[in-house]
């Protein structure tokens, strides 16, 4: 493992490399996990680093460390998803579909909700900001910009439009997971790039105060979405190898 200056970078370095280590499956919930003292060995590094680096896994709760118990995987159930580090670990590679389901889910609780509050709120700066999103997915369908950027900026401008400081914490989360839920979506429907006019639909309805309306449409975006996971996964199904599915 190469050294970097300072030990805070190197804390987070192996806490990156354990950590997307147990993600991955590496080390499995009945094997055995490495000692800190084995940990040091195989790193080259100090135990205070080790220590730092297990403190900060445990707080996203990927492992537990105990006296005369050790160091300890714990169950997914028990992992902080709202962690952009433990997410995107969970999301590189290939995420299950099953996962981007779930996040798709977690969507639908709460983007239609932010899409009401931006009717109701009427904040002239966050809609023009909702505006500028949509025209870059327009330029994206003309090959002008990035779809998947042009995606992601208008979900988070939705975010931040509800002027709700806790759907507005969520938007370095909702953008971690649209990087890869995005292009699954896409993939699976065959697109290259997102409906401008689908989420137009989403803008006009904000615009015009109707609350009810932005929310239907912005739960339309989201049942599509899960629709095309949820055939997917029974595509997957149908082969038989008893694994979880990803995506294509």
């Amino acid at each position: 493992m190469s050294t970097l200056d300072g030990g805070r970078n190197l804390t987070h370095q192996v806490t990156y490399n354990l950590g997307a280590a147990i993600v991955r499956g590496d080390y499995g919930l009945n094997e055995h996990f490495p000692t800190e003292a084995e940990l040091c060995e195989q790193f080259d590094i100090s135990r205070s680093v080790i220590r730092e680096a297990v403190k900060m896994l445990t707080a996203k709760g990927l492992i537990s460390s105990r006296p005369r118990q050790g160091i300890r995987v714990q169950p997914n159930s028990n992992w902080n998803m709202f962690d952009v580090d433990v997410l995107q670990w969970t999301l590189s590679g290939r995420p299950s579909l099953p996962l981007l389901r779930e996040f798709t889910e977690l969507r639908i609780g709460i983007e239609p909700e932010a899409a009401i509050l931006a009717a109701r709120k009427q904040n002239t700066v966050n809609i023009a900001r909702i505006h500028d999103a949509l025209g870059r997915m327009e330029a994206a369908e003309r090959g002008q910009d990035d779809a998947l950027e042009a995606d992601i900026a208008f979900h988070t401008a939705l975010l931040v439009a509800s002027e709700n400081r806790f759907f507005i914490q969520l938007c370095n989360f909702i953008e971690t997971a649209l990087r890869v839920s995005i292009a699954c979506t896409n993939q699976i429907k065959g697109v290259g790039v997102a409906s401008e006019a689908d989420h137009r639909a989403v803008y006009r309805a904000i615009v015009e105060g109707d609350q009810l309306g932005a929310h239907n449409a912005m739960l339309s975006l989201l049942t599509e979405a899960l629709a095309l996971i949820d055939a997917s996964i029974g595509a997957n199904a149908t082969d038989g190898d008893g694994r979880s599915p990803t995506y294509p």
